[in-house]
């Protein structure tokens, strides 16, 4: 059955389209923020590297209320070395909002992430952002879309499904509107489109519990923090659940803390149902691709395989003469605690010590 209350949708778009800044609208729009809140813009970007260079690099989760339906939204990288990020978050979506520049049109990048999309048989709505721009040209980005994703094998449904889902928009002035030239000036017209179209997630309701684990967050205080979508049963705070790793180990565990996605933040409940994304505390060293699942009855998923790094480089304490002069953080030791944090959240990076203990091997894709 499809749970009618729930909607999961990714967002894919090139560096610089516009993602964050549509996402901060839709909060807007859905009430997110009381009326004299102060907030940050692109309040998605929190990683301190990616507000510095105006980029997604961590995929994240939110939820917004609309109609009684809640919208869980994922904010997928759109740079082709966070591909690690990308491949294992789509698991976790139905559909997607495709997000093009009206001036430039899909770009390589975009070329990435909806490839992924695809395979994984989303259905695609299409964005076309920034029409407001100077030489921006709606419909041709919009039939570029179109040509691309036939070009990356889209099947005949999801290119249908794409025709008839269209919508133009400026995030920046806080409106999406259905054909270019109308006045509509608010975010409803996108919001509508998705609780009316996108598919609801297909579940099992009644079935064994069955929740894969396809991103890590890391709290000093409790640990490693599963997040994952549920796709059949109900997940309960204090539940006993078997823990089924990639290499087909078993073990028991306890869920001592539960947590779905609330707007911005988490909210801790006591049970989360059959085709939400949520949050466990309690699983000793979970790692990606871990299914959560019922100890009598067992479900298996396939495993989920995280991209190879493409490149490393060593850090160690520097040995100038000027060293110490400037900064706070100027040892070997401090160097080491941050990277080493940086490991109990970061799964596509690996982090180890160098055999002779003078500096730390940091390997991963791309710049981060």
């Amino acid at each position: 059955m499809r749970q009618e209350n729930l909607r999961n949708i990714a967002i894919i778009a090139h560096v610089d389209h516009g993602k964050t800044t549509l996402v901060d609208k839709l909060l807007r729009a859905t009430d997110a923020f009381r009326a004299n809140q102060q907030v940050e813009e692109r309040v998605l970007d929190s990683n301190d590297q990616e507000r510095e260079r105006g980029i997604t690099i961590l995929a994240k989760n939110i939820s917004i209320e609309y109609k009684d339906v809640k919208i869980n939204v994922i904010d997928t990288p759109g740079h082709a070395d966070f591909g690690g990020e990308v491949e294992r978050v789509l698991k976790m979506a139905d559909g997607a909002l495709l997000l093009v520049d009206a001036f430039e049109g899909p770009m390589p990048q975009t070329r990435f992430v909806l490839r992924h999309a695809i395979d994984a048989g989303l259905s695609i709505m299409i964005v076309v952002n920034k029409i407001d721009r100077p030489g921006a040209d709606p419909e041709k980005a919009y039939n570029d879309c179109l040509d691309l994703m036939a070009d990356l094998g889209a099947t005949d449904e999801q290119l249908e499904f794409a025709m008839e889902h269209v919508v133009y928009a400026s995030a920046m002035n806080g409106f999406a509107r259905l054909d270019p030239s109308d006045d509509n000036d608010n975010m409803y017209p996108l919001l509508d489109m998705i609780v009316e179209d996108m598919p609801a997630p297909e579940v099992d309701p009644d079935g064994p519990l069955a929740m894969q684990c396809v991103t890590i967050d890391h709290s000093e205080y409790v640990g490693r923090i599963g997040i994952g979508r549920i796709y059949s049963g109900t997940i309960h705070d204090g539940d006993k659940i078997l823990v089924v790793k990639n290499d087909g180990s078993r073990a028991m565990s306890q869920v001592k803390q539960l947590f779905t996605f609330d707007y911005l933040g988490r909210k801790e409940c006591t049970e989360a149902v059959a085709g939400d994304i949520a949050a466990v505390v309690g699983i000793d060293s979970t790692d990606i691709g871990d299914v959560y699942t019922d100890p009598e009855n067992p479900v298996e998923l396939e495993p989920i395989e995280i991209d190879p790094p493409t490149l490393s480089i060593i850090f160690e304490a520097s040995t100038s003469p000027l060293v110490g002069r400037e900064s706070d953080i100027v040892g070997g030791r401090q160097l080491k605690e941050r990277l080493l944090q940086e490991r109990e959240n970061n799964v596509t990076m690996r982090i180890e010590e160098l055999p002779d203990k003078t500096g730390i091997e940091v390997s991963g894709r791309g710049i981060l």
